[in-house]
C-alpha cells in the first residue's frame, strides 16, 4: 500500500481514484518525456509478451494510451500476473496509471492472443522537483509471471520474492532476512 501510495523505488502510483480535472492539462510549453516501453516474461510463463510502440512521448499532465500484447503459446488455459517498474526511480512518484493490466489476474485460453491497454500520464508536478530537471527519457518495464494461488485463495506471481523484487526494480536493495534465518541465527550454537 505504500509503494502504490508513494511510488517508492520506481513503483508508479496507482489507485489515485478521481484525479482533479487540472492534473490532466498538458503544459503546453514544457518538454516532451519519451516513455519507453518494456515487455518480459518469466521462464515459467510460456507466453510471448511484447509492446506494441517502442516509445511515445508526453507532455507532463497529458494522458496517453499505449499497448501490449500477450499470446498464450500452449495448449493449455494459463493465468499470468504482471510486475511493473519506472526508471529513473526519481521519475516514479509522478507517473500514475489511469487503467492498467497489472496486478490483476490474467486469463489466457489455450492459444488467445489479446491486446492489454495501458492509460497513464505524468503529472505535473514533475515539472517543480529538481531532481527530475531535464529528465527527458523513462522506461516503463513490465514482467508476466505465472499466477499461484497462495494460502488466502490470493493470486500472486509464481516467482521467488527476489525475482518479483527484481522485476520491480528492488534488486540493489538488501532484502530483510526471513523469519526462519532470523531464528537460526538466534538459537545458541553448541560447543564444539
Amino acid at each position: 500500500m505504500f509503494c502504490a501510495a508513494t511510488g517508492f523505488a520506481g513503483t508508479p502510483k496507482v489507485g489515485m481514484g478521481k484525479y482533479e480535472a487540472d492534473r490532466l492539462v498538458p503544459v503546453e510549453n514544457a518538454q516532451r518525456i519519451k516513455v519507453h516501453f518494456s515487455a518480459d516474461t518469466s521462464d515459467q510463463l510460456p507466453w510471448s509478451f511484447t509492446a506494441q510502440q517502442k516509445f511515445v512521448t508526453v507532455l507532463p499532465g497529458e494522458t496517453s494510451l499505449a499497448f501490449y500484447k500477450a499470446k498464450n503459446d500452449t495448449d493449455q488455459d494459463i493465468i499470468g500476473i504482471a510486475t511493473y517498474n519506472v526508471t529513473p526511480d526519481r521519475i516514479a512518484p509522478y507517473f500514475a496509471k489511469v487503467e492498467c493490466f497489472c496486478f490483476e489476474e490474467q486469463k489466457l485460453l489455450a492459444g488467445e492472443e489479446v491486446d492489454m491497454p495501458l492509460l497513464f500520464f505524468i503529472d505535473k508536478d514533475v515539472l517543480d522537483d529538481p531532481a527530475c530537471r531535464g529528465l527527458d527519457d523513462i522506461v516503463l518495464s513490465y514482467t508476466f509471471f505465472k499466477a499461484r494461488r497462495n494460502a488466502h485463495g490470493h493470486l500472486e506471481p509464481d516467482a521467488p520474492d527476489d525475482v518479483v523484487q527484481a522485476s520491480q526494480g528492488f534488486g540493489d536493495y538488501e532484502m530483510a532476512p526471513r523469519v526462519e534465518d532470523r531464528k537460526k541465527a538466534e538459537e545458541p550454537s553448541s560447543p564444539s
